[in-house]
């Protein structure tokens, strides 16, 4: 059997549940600062939210049955779970007074089996307020923030029109760490204006920051979006798929293997893709890119000299982003 060479979710969530732990996205109707023009208007210039798979879907539906149809799902597909992660995916989900916050969560966290929350968010959406609140539900619950950092350098954080700087992103890592609430960064690698050793820059910069997990995922050029019309006048150079996963590898071979990987490669929606579209599910993309790392001895934080590590010997995963669940 395949072991794998970077600290998987998959393993992970095995490890500390037993079993299967199903993530149920939900979207609570929130908004952006960059979007409702207290920042800006607009969004982030590579963002379309119909990517995510709720918006268009669910956003009429309450908490409740969101999660209702999800865990229905899973119990017809799985046999056997070990509970479920409350997922708020959709634009920043702590973009909002303390009181509804306080409601929705808690709506989430009454259904039988959801064991925690998953919160997707900005930098510039957290206070103490609210961070303390998400500290006290972490005592007995299992809570991750993560934090959409996409980029760790403030020139393209101005070019994606992101509203804040890699400061601002700072200052939330150190307002979470040591409170029980698990950080989770995501970032987007191949913006055109980047090179390969900004990213691995990244890789050891975050290495040194109090991270849980980690989510990485191609650039994608999608419709509807300030990226999309800038692609259609003059189409960037996109990181080819066998590209990225050098890249990918040496990322990974550069950041600190305690963080838990929790995505590697992202997907969206082929009609509204304006860059090339890879036609292989992530799982196919991750065992290509496990086998690659294996015929050539890399590892996780191989390249790292902050860290002695041996490669993992852990099972490989059937897919490194199999516990979210789009309605």
């Amino acid at each position: 059997m395949p072991k794998n060479v970077y600290n998987a979710y998959h393993q992970y969530i095995k490890k500390n549940y037993g079993g299967r732990v199903q993530k149920i996205t939900i979207d609570a109707q929130f908004t952006c600062p960059n979007r409702d023009g207290s920042k800006s208007v607009g969004g982030c210039t590579y963002c379309n939210n119909e990517t995510f798979g709720t918006a268009t879907k669910v956003r009429m539906n309450t908490v409740t049955e969101q999660l209702l149809s999800g865990i229905s799902y899973s119990k017809r597909r799985y046999k056997k779970m070990a509970g479920y992660i409350a997922y708020f995916q959709s634009y920043s989900n702590t973009y909002a007074p303390i009181k509804k916050l306080k409601s929705l969560y808690s709506e989430a966290l009454s259904m039988d089996g959801v064991l925690g929350l998953a919160i997707g968010t900005r930098a510039d959406c957290v206070d103490e307020e609210k961070i303390s609140y998400l500290e006290e539900l972490a005592k007995t619950k299992d809570i991750t923030i993560e934090y959409g950092l996409e980029s760790m350098f403030d020139e393209s954080l101005k070019r994606i029109n992101r509203c804040h700087d890699y400061q601002c992103f700072l200052d939330a890592i150190e307002l979470t760490k040591n409170r029980g609430i698990k950080i989770c960064v995501h970032l987007i690698i191949g913006f055109p204006w980047e090179t390969k050793e900004q990213w691995m820059e990244t890789a050891r910069e975050l290495s040194k920051l109090p991270i849980d997990y980690i989510k990485i995922h191609q650039l994608h050029i999608v419709k509807n979006t300030v990226m999309g019309n800038e692609y259609r006048a003059n189409p960037y150079k996109m990181l080819s798929k066998d590209e990225y996963i050098d890249v990918a590898i040496e990322f990974l071979e550069n950041l600190n293997p305690n963080i838990v990987v929790q995505r590697i490669f992202g997907s969206a929606p082929e009609e509204l893709m304006l860059s090339e579209h890879w036609p292989w599910q992530t799982s196919e993309l991750t065992k290509e890119l496990v086998g690659k790392m294996e015929a050539r001895g890399n590892y996780q934080g191989r390249l790292n000299p902050l860290f002695t590590v041996k490669k993992a010997n852990i099972d490989l995963p059937n897919n490194d982003e199999h516990l979210t669940f789009n309605l």
